[in-house]
């Protein structure tokens, strides 16, 4: 895979279908994200929920296109990826913290099924950094393509790596991923997470 670790491959979401790969009920989830209720349906077709991730006793992490239509205020937008810091009130017993994986690394998605309304996790390996390109995100933003599994609605939730620290924030998923040079296709229904190292320097920013 050392051909797609950079740049050389390109992400539109391009979204056939509700969901991509396996994903589970999971009791864990509801410790790790919150539900995000929606007033519309989002342009990546989440509909009427979304996923959070608790980050302070105020503040909450998710994906931008959430935020927007989410009953709860907004503190901060990321200037060119999908993530945005939501006002909520959050009961914590410790600070999540967070550290960027690395291609190959085992990750584990947690969210909000927008079919169930449930809980759901996925497992996976991050299988390739690429760019990802639509009204949400810009560049230089880039995003981990993954094996595990997503469904709509796990958008905003979290991103764990083997160590229980968060690695990013689930964006969406993919049908494809072409080789921006030559068209081709290099990798097929992959889940999307912006990593941590992509927004480390505004989260701490804007939550301080």
């Amino acid at each position: 895979m050392q051909t797609l670790r950079y740049a050389s491959a390109l992400a539109v979401l391009l979204l056939t279908g509700c969901s991509v790969g396996d994903y589970q009920y999971s009791r864990e989830a509801m410790d790790k994200v919150d539900m995000n209720f929606t007033g519309i349906p989002t342009l990546l077709g989440i509909g009427t929920l979304g996923s959070s991730i608790p980050i302070t006793s105020e503040y909450s992490l998710t994906a931008a296109h959430v935020a927007k239509y989410s009953v709860q205020r907004v503190k901060a937008y990321h200037p060119y990826c999908d993530l945005a810091i939501i006002y909520h009130k959050n009961t914590l017993q410790s600070l999540p913290k967070f550290r960027s994986s690395g291609i190959g690394d085992t990750v584990k998605m947690y969210g909000y099924s927008f079919i169930s309304a449930m809980p759901v996790e996925s497992s996976g390996v991050n299988l390739a950094q690429t760019g990802i390109r639509n009204s949400w995100n810009k560049r230089p933003c880039t995003a981990f393509a993954t094996n595990a599994g997503v469904v709509k609605g796990m958008s905003g939730g979290a991103v764990y790596n083997q160590d229980d620290t968060i690695g990013g924030v689930i964006v969406g998923f993919s049908d494809q991923i072409k080789n921006h040079r030559n068209g081709k296709v290099v990798l097929k229904d992959v889940s999307l997470y912006i990593p941590y190292t992509n927004f480390k320097e505004w989260l701490k920013q804007s939550t301080s």
